[in-house]
């Protein structure tokens, strides 16, 4: 999941070695924090959220097959 979320950040914005991703679990949960640098915010948000929002479809996708949950944060 973690490399999964680090492959779609970096291939989007224009410093891909600032691209970084915490993962913190719980029993059924798993919380994924995306640190991107700040000039390249606005590239993972996009706009009105959209691309930010395609992004966590795609990771709750991927999360149902191991029947977890996932929170992807970005900060």
């Amino acid at each position: 999941m973690k490399e999964l979320l680090e492959n779609i950040a970096r291939s989007l914005v224009d410093n891909p070695d600032e691209v970084s991703v915490t993962e913190v679990e719980d029993d059924q949960s798993l919380i994924l924090e995306l640190r991107v640098a700040e000039d390249d915010m606005g590239k993972v948000i996009g706009k009105q959220g959209r691309i930010a929002k395609a992004i966590r479809v795609v990771m709750k996708a991927a999360a149902i097959k191991e029947k977890k949950r996932v929170v992807v944060e970005i900060i």
